[in-house]
């Protein structure tokens, strides 16, 4: 080999070499799309650029959620905790809510609290001051803030209500809610959980794959995980009202499933919606419960879900209850209470 040839042999493998420094350890500084390729990363990971992104866990872990609680109006008081309407804004929009706060002397810190998140109720029949009465009274007087949330279009609440399964919007609302909690001064900054109740399972767990701060969340008679169980086991809720095909909400679902097709775990859209596909970072502590006599959300979501949990490092529990039906009644409901507060003060 002559002179010249070996000397431009040794800069080819120097230049090499710095290429693949540049490369290994320097291409968290690319912009996206040349670190996309770089990194050649499972397409889960990946941002999109495309119609409904919006659904994503990618693109809601990008936006940005900046809320305040409004007023505080007292409507009641107890020896363990006063209660108040108030609202937030989510997407521009006036989200209500019924908080608790403890009686008593405020930690230096701050209260933990806990934003609940109902289950399916027809939106125009909810009402802020009905249903789960017994769980907001179990919780409150256990010493968390409690801030009962009403999902977009639901009762009060301004905007459309806009599903569980098929939109982002009460996950929007959800994370708001977080935030304006965290920005309060009664509150225990990362001392924050979710608790939520049949659609709400679905609710909660993409919130918290979106939020990985969010320290604990139990849900109750949860539904759709993988979006694989709502295939195999569906609804049976005879109170749901399905939209009109006129109004957006149906609109905007029937240019999804034409855009996107319907579910497919095979599909890279469909993949960035799914919440299970992202429990690697996820770092919240999830209480299931789940009565074996469920006649409107079949017990094997929990099931599966937790089967899939088993496989992380989540710290998780499932308990299961002979009956009680899907709203965890009588002693079971007793039981599940105990057991969801304990779980509260341990991970708050």
């Amino acid at each position: 080999m002559s002179k010249n040839k070996r000397a431009f042999f040794w800069i080819f493998l120097i230049l090499l070499g710095a290429v693949l420094f540049y490369v290994i350890n320097i291409q968290s500084f690319l912009p996206n799309p040349i670190k996309n390729i770089v990194q050649n990363l499972d397409p889960v990971n990946q941002a999109i650029d495309e119609p409904f992104k919006e659904l994503t866990i990618p693109y809601l872990r990008e936006k940005t959620y900046d809320s305040k609680l409004g007023a505080l109006e007292q409507i009641s008081q107890n020896s363990n905790y006063s209660s108040y309407l108030t609202s937030y804004k989510s997407d521009g929009l006036r989200i209500n809510g019924l908080l608790t706060k403890p009686s008593g002397e405020e930690p230096k810190e701050g209260w933990p609290a806990i934003v609940f998140i109902h289950g399916y109720i027809p939106p125009t029949q909810y009402v802020t001051l009905e249903k789960y009465i017994d769980h907001i009274d179990f919780l409150a007087k256990s010493g968390f803030v409690v801030f009962k949330i009403d999902l977009r279009g639901n009762g009060e609440s301004e905007g459309e209500a806009g599903g569980a399964y098929y939109s982002s919007d009460y996950i929007i609302d959800v994370l708001n809610a977080v935030n304006a909690l965290e920005n309060s001064n009664f509150v225990k900054k990362n001392s924050i959980g979710l608790w939520g109740h049949s659609m709400a399972g679905n609710i909660v767990l993409r919130s918290i794959a979106v939020n990985t701060n969010i320290s604990a969340a139990v849900i109750w008679a949860g539904a759709v995980y993988s979006y694989e169980d709502f295939q195999k086991y569906g609804l049976n809720d005879n109170s749901y009202r399905p939209p009109s095909m006129s109004t957006s909400r149906n609109v905007r679902r029937q240019k999804l499933f034409a855009e996107h097709g319907e579910f497919s775990k095979d599909s890279d859209f469909w993949k960035k919606v799914v919440a299970t596909n992202y429990l690697k970072d996820i770092k919240t502590s999830i209480q299931l419960h789940h009565c074996v006599d469920d006649n409107v959300v079949n017990i094997n979501y929990s099931r599966n879900l937790n089967n899939i949990l088993n496989k992380t490092t989540i710290l998780h529990e499932l308990y299961e209850y002979g009956d009680g039906g899907h709203n965890i009644t009588g002693t079971s409901f007793n039981s599940a209470m105990e057991r969801t507060i304990d779980f509260f003060k341990k991970n708050l």
